[in-house]
């Protein structure tokens, strides 16, 4: 049985002391939160948990294996770090970290303390994100022209994050994780409305090898939760919606093609295919479940988890270039 202890009560982190409780190899023993009235509603739903208001008490408890953070980004590198130090395995909300660095080096001491580092990306671990993997790798798409993806809601608006940092994590992991590559480059535009030291929308374009385009639009905004990814291949196409209940993934036989041979303008039809819609059955698994179990099962086998450091030292620095562009005028920023 592995003892977990999980530092913020705010937003997400009921989810994962819900699903530490639920997964038979784990047992959450304390939580902490600065608030006492969060503290106070974990404790009416589980009577034996231990809260505090220091989180150093989870970091310098022995008995303590795994730490769970769920505050804010400023704060995760100092927080997993210190239970990195401690020996506890570690798993921590995207992003990683702040900065590149910040995340080289939470990588480095996992490694050489022998602790495994979960980062929380979470629709990796979605039947629909999994099934699309699928799809792509087994080549039914053809070519990956470019892929268009909407993360828009009103709110929730973050103090010490912009639009990018907040919501971009999330479709930046899946599109890498979908290409199994990294861009070259990356481009940034974004404004301020509400708060004028912070960018509440903005449209992040990622370049890749042989002219793949990935485009990134992310808001704070908008009035209709939306959470679409379509990416258009030279064979189908699929639209990935994450609001559907149930379909979130359809497969369109569409496309257009060129003819081989012409000899003037005038002979030179395109032409398109209009086919079948293909919806795939889905599971309906928790993914922040299906996470954390896979986590308990890389501390107990030592493999490496799908979302790992490595993989969220990724994003963050597509993430940095992609502010880095924005403080540039939105001119490209290439990815090292």
């Amino acid at each position: 049985m592995l003892k977990v202890g999980v530092i913020g009560c705010g937003y997400w982190g009921p989810n994962l002391i819900r699903n530490f409780v639920q997964i038979n190899e784990t047992e959450v023993a304390r939580v902490a939160d600065l608030d006492g009235s969060r503290l106070r509603h974990m404790k009416g739903l589980y009577p034996t948990i231990e809260t505090t208001e220091d989180y150093r008490d989870i970091i310098t408890d022995p008995q303590i294996d795994i730490v769970a953070v769920a505050t804010p980004v400023r704060t995760h590198y100092r927080i997993a770090l210190e239970a990195l130090s401690a020996q506890k395995h570690v798993f921590v909300e995207k992003p990683i970290a702040a900065s590149v660095r910040e995340a080289e080096e939470l990588i480095a001491l996992a490694e050489r303390n022998e602790r495994k580092l979960m980062v929380g990306h979470t629709f990796l671990y979605t039947s629909a994100v999994r099934k699309m993997k699928e799809i792509i790798d087994a080549d039914e798409l053809g070519e990956i022209y470019y892929i268009n993806s909407q993360r828009l809601n009103l709110g929730l608006f973050q103090q010490d994050i912009n639009v990018i940092w907040d919501l971009a994590p999330h479709d930046i992991s899946i599109i890498l994780y979908l290409l199994g590559q990294e861009p070259h480059s990356v481009r940034a535009i974004g404004t301020s409305h509400i708060n004028p030291a912070i960018e509440d929308i903005a449209i992040l374009t990622m370049n890749f090898a042989n002219g793949l385009i990935a485009f990134i639009q992310s808001s704070w905004l908008d009035p209709d939760k939306v959470r679409k990814m379509t990416i258009v291949g030279s064979k189908k196409r699929l639209v990935y919606d994450d609001v559907q209940p149930t379909e979130k993934i359809r497969i369109y036989d569409k496309g257009v093609e060129k003819p081989a041979h012409y000899n003037t303008y005038a002979e030179f039809p395109y032409s398109y295919k209009y086919g079948d819609i293909i919806i795939p059955k889905l599971d309906g698994a928790e993914p922040i479940h299906t996470q954390l179990s896979h986590f308990i099962e890389c501390i107990n086998n030592g493999a490496a988890p799908i979302s790992d450091g490595k993989s969220g030292l990724q994003v963050v620095k597509i993430l940095e270039a992609a502010q880095r562009s924005l403080c540039t005028g939105s001119s490209p920023v290439s990815i090292e």
